[in-house]
């Protein structure tokens, strides 16, 4: 009886030690569990990344493919934005109204036009970039309703979240910018002195000697501190995503375009791409870059995987043709592919073949 007892005594206690695990055992199961967790979760990070940047350049060939049939159908490319006729139905718009002074009544956008004509089957969510907060930029005056304002931000007017007056006829959200070059803004009246904006053919375009099909129709915006990116800056604190994105410089006018000289010889060259040394770092992306007398290439994205570590990440650029890459802003530039002209504005509009603005 007593030597029965001892030995299952015995095995009773050799069970107990082999069923649990000592502390040392357990700290190193932790260990290498947390090891684990360390080197998958940046790869984690990085095929969500991939796939955020993968969503959006569908997007926005999606939003191409609207711009293109436009063009097919009406022979131009649409203007980046226009002045609402005031006191109108949203998405009206007259001559006489579109001349420098702004717009009580507020924008019409381009991603507005595809949809009120009928050249874009795309929803809302194709303006929208999920690698940005909350898809994109909001309306320059978004409304009526606070949930589609920014946080501190103000309308032309002055007015806070919930100011219904005026309302752009714009996507709630807009992550993408049209090239000023191809697609201009609203200066179209003939009365206006010196410079203004006129509408551009696609095939003039495509029939240039150089830019031809891989001229950029549109890109991404940059995003800083609640889209403080996009804020004009001096007085005037609205948030300018309905503007497209200048890319060009005058060789005496600098980043304001329209004060070129329109006098003198029409082959001589009037602008110029930006040097690379215009281009803010990756650490000096701040406020206003939609404003940057450096350049307003500032303006476009840096927040996809790729790139560099001088100047940021990478951004969807969609193209004439259709086609989409991912790039760096700097490549852009160095590639000459925002065009060989500023077909949006009148006068002399050569850009430089082969040299920079420093």
């Amino acid at each position: 009886m007593c030597l029965t007892s001892s030995v299952s005594s015995r095995a009773a206690t050799q069970f107990r030690r082999i069923a649990g695990f000592t502390l040392i055992e357990l700290l190193v199961v932790i260990a290498i569990i947390a090891l684990l967790v360390g080197i998958l979760l940046p790869s984690l990070a990085s095929a969500r990344n991939e796939a955020r940047a993968t969503q959006c350049s569908a997007g926005v060939r999606s939003i191409a493919q609207g711009v293109l049939a436009y063009a097919n159908d009406y022979r131009v490319l649409p203007a980046s934005y226009l002045y609402q006729q005031p006191g109108s139905t949203p998405g009206q718009w007259r001559l006489s109204d579109q001349k420098f002074g702004g717009s009580p009544a507020g924008y019409l956008h381009w991603s507005y036009v595809l949809f009120q004509t009928g050249q874009s089957q795309i929803s809302d969510d194709a303006f929208r970039c999920p690698s940005l907060p909350r898809g994109g930029a909001p309306r320059t005056n978004p409304g009526s309703n606070p949930l589609d304002w920014e946080g501190g931000q103000v309308n032309d007017l002055g007015g806070t979240a919930g100011s219904a007056t005026p309302t752009d006829a714009q996507v709630p959200r807009i992550a993408y910018a049209a090239n000023d070059a191809v697609m201009p803004r609203n200066k179209f009246d003939p009365s206006l002195p010196e410079r203004k904006n006129r509408w551009v053919r696609l095939a003039e375009v495509d029939q240039t000697a150089t830019g031809g099909g891989r001229t950029i129709l549109a890109t991404e915006w940059v995003y800083f501190n609640n889209w403080r990116s996009l804020v004009a800056g001096g007085e005037d604190n609205t948030i300018k995503s309905h503007r497209s994105i200048v890319p060009f410089l005058g060789f005496s006018s600098g980043s304001d375009p329209y004060n070129e000289s329109v006098t003198g010889n029409p082959a001589i060259p009037r602008y110029a791409y930006p040097a690379t040394s215009r281009i803010a770092a990756a650490d000096e992306i701040g406020e206003s870059m939609i404003s940057s007398n450096q350049s307003q290439l500032n303006a476009v994205g840096r927040h996809h995987p790729g790139g560099s570590g001088t100047f940021g990440g990478t951004a969807n650029f969609v193209f004439l043709d259709g086609s989409v890459s991912r790039l760096n802003v700097v490549e852009t530039i160095e590639k000459r592919m925002w065009g060989e002209r500023y077909f949006g504005v009148t006068g002399p509009n050569l850009v430089n073949p082969t040299q920079v603005i420093n």
